[in-house]
């Protein structure tokens, strides 16, 4: 890891070194390593959307360990987590909790709230997608919200409050996809490939001989909180924040300031949230990175998981087999770099 440079805040909240809080990244990845071979650019991200206090969705194809990395994660932070299968049957009190009815000694009756898995640091949504939508809705509202209303009150969600939902692209049958006014609450669409033919040897030697070390916890909620604090406070130098402003709009086919892919492909560009999780997932790579400011390839790094998802290809797309991840490579090029794009 590069060293932390002059103008990054060297402590939050007076107490907790920056420099420090990266180094205990670095070994919070190291522990996910003993049981994640490869991957390496999913943790990254996965990662990158913890510290910019953001909602990851993964997206692959069963085997992947998926699940298993989220479990891993979880299993390094000292942290609440639970995990949600969602199913068809599912419904909303599933999630957020339900009012049962006790009685007391004295015969007289109550009702009280037991709260539901979604009151935990981190949740594991395991296939989101086979849930009906007014239960992704029930998650998707405490995802924005960070807080649960009912028996007649809102209560607060435990911070760090971070979302990791599962989706498998190839089992449609059964499933209901969620909308894009819903996906648009994840900051990131995390796509989980295939292993190198490397990784997949040393899986199978891993998972068919002994078992390895047990995961350590390393890193805690206060940890996390204030990295994600020291990532708002990362500088980004105004020729940046249009940038990634010309990036999100270069989207829109009625703006007509993107490339002619664009204009034929795609039906709807991505909103103004696509550009702040843009700046937040570049705060987040840079800090991770120990860099003290925001670069354009900080902003070209995150823009594929950023904005997969936030763009909608039209019929013509379909037709022709093509995804939003060619769209956005051709934009990319498009849309010129600030020449001079670092902050002071």
């Amino acid at each position: 890891m590069s060293t932390v440079t002059t103008g990054m805040p060297h402590a939050v909240g007076g107490e907790r070194s920056v420099p420090s809080l990266i180094a205990a990244v670095q070994r919070l990845r190291a522990e996910i390593g003993k049981r994640v071979v490869g991957q390496d650019a999913v943790v990254d991200e996965i990662l990158m959307a913890l510290v910019a206090g953001g909602h990851a969705l993964l997206v692959g194809v069963p085997g992947l360990a998926k699940t298993l990395m989220i479990k891993s994660l979880a299993d390094a932070m000292q942290l609440e987590f639970r995990r949600i299968q969602f199913t068809p049957d599912l419904v909303p009190s599933d999630i957020t909790g339900t009012e049962i009815l006790e009685e007391s000694g004295g015969g007289q009756r109550a009702f009280r709230f037991v709260r539901g898995p979604v009151f935990a640091n981190i949740v594991l949504s395991d296939e989101i997608n086979r849930a009906p939508p007014r239960t992704q809705a029930a998650l998707l509202e405490a995802m924005q919200e960070h807080s649960v209303t009912a028996a007649g009150q809102t209560m607060r969600l435990p911070e760090p409050f971070f979302v990791l939902a599962t989706q498998n692209p190839i089992e449609q049958e059964g499933t209901y996809p969620l909308p894009e006014a819903q996906l648009d609450r994840f900051l990131f669409d995390i796509r989980v490939g295939y292993p190198t033919e490397v990784d997949e040897v040393a899986i199978l030697r891993a998972t068919t001989g002994a078992k390895g070390a047990p995961i350590e916890a390393v890193f805690t909620a206060e940890d996390a909180l204030a990295l994600q604090q020291a990532v708002r406070a990362l500088p980004c130098s105004e020729l940046l924040l249009q940038y990634a402003a010309r990036v999100v709009r270069a989207t829109r086919p009625q703006e007509g300031t993107g490339p002619q892919i664009v204009q034929q492909y795609v039906r709807w560009g991505a909103g103004p949230r696509a550009g702040q999780a843009l700046i937040l997932g570049a705060k987040a790579s840079a800090l991770l990175a120990g860099r003290a400011a925001v670069s354009p390839a900080d902003i070209q790094r995150v823009a594929m998981p950023v904005l997969r998802h936030r763009i909608l290809p039209n019929f013509a797309a379909e037709a022709d087999g093509v995804s939003s991840e060619p769209i956005i490579a051709a934009l990319l090029a498009h849309v010129p770099v600030p020449s001079s794009a670092t902050s002071a």
